[in-house]
């Protein structure tokens, strides 16, 4: 059932859970995600990036294939279909696709810059029904091409976003995108807390969810956070598999070169990485 994320996240903050966010990188990687969810009556959100967007052929192949394929599977709990680290023109584009939730990252910018620009992306999102995130400071490592230092975000300026009206916001608070280093030095949950503070009840997100340990990521939940984004765990087990497929021989034996084989060890390992996930979460029956 394809929803903006407004109410599930709403209800995951004022429940003390998170809902993940899941990218998406092709058919098999939604269908796994999608399938979890229903088993595990959890709502889901399926992200996208400008660059998977791209990969796919393009935002309206992707609202298609979720749409379709969130009916020929039966899906009744609530996803959306979200645009993550959105620029300007690729909220435009998401938005005439069909997308459900658009991020529009203008941490990048100067703060006038962004206010003004999240204030125009607000008032289309909630004219057509669609959620809208917006982010504060800046998520570290890289995606899509989008590099970020990690710097941890001005609570005062993640309240003057929040009084624009975005449904939920992202604040740098030391995440990172990709593999975490050794010498990462954790959240902070004093910066946390003070966001917290400042943006009342306001969903939060934590970006870069992959390698973070559990402990760190229930104490972010209890301070606010209601989305959790997770990608690059996806990617390196999906990795392993196919890799354990391939070396094991398994693709020259019989049709095991059919993709649909091929494929599978990858699919299956995804779906046991959201699934646990979601438990951390926190997600699982509260659909």
């Amino acid at each position: 059932m394809l929803v903006s994320a407004t109410e599930m996240l709403k209800k995951a903050r004022a429940g003390k859970y998170a809902v993940g966010q899941f990218n998406i990188n092709n058919l098999e990687w939604t269908k796994a995600i999608l399938l979890t969810a229903q088993e595990l009556n959890s709502p889901v959100i399926l992200g996208v990036s400008e660059g998977a967007g791209k990969y796919m052929t393009g935002f309206e192949t992707v609202a298609a294939m979720v749409k379709a394929m969130d009916k020929s599977l039966g899906i009744t709990v609530p996803v959306a279909l979200h645009l993550d680290h959105g620029s300007y023109d690729g909220c435009y584009k998401c938005i005439k696709a069909g997308f459900t939730s658009i991020m529009f990252d203008g941490s990048h910018f100067p703060i006038e810059e962004n206010v003004a620009k999240t204030t125009e992306l607000v008032n289309v999102a909630h004219q057509l029904g669609l959620s809208i995130e917006a982010e504060v400071g800046a998520i570290g490592g890289e995606e899509d091409g989008v590099v970020g230092k990690g710097e941890c975000a001005d609570p005062a300026e993640c309240k003057q976003i929040a009084d624009l009206g975005v449904d939920f916001l992202a604040a740098g608070i030391g995440n990172i995108h990709g593999v975490y280093p050794d010498n990462w030095e954790g959240l902070s949950f004093e910066t946390l807390e003070n966001v917290n503070k400042a943006v009342g009840e306001m969903p939060l997100v934590l970006h870069g969810g992959t390698g973070i340990p559990d402990d760190m990521i229930t104490k972010a939940i209890s301070l606010g956070v209601a989305k959790i984004n997770v990608n690059t765990e996806c990617q390196l087990v999906f990795a392993d598999a196919t890799r354990g497929y391939i070396e094991a021989g398994k693709d020259k034996q019989g049709k095991g070169f059919d993709p649909r084989k091929l494929l599978a060890p990858g699919f299956e390992a995804i779906k046991a990485k959201v699934k646990e996930k979601m438990e951390l979460f926190g997600s699982v029956d509260k659909a």
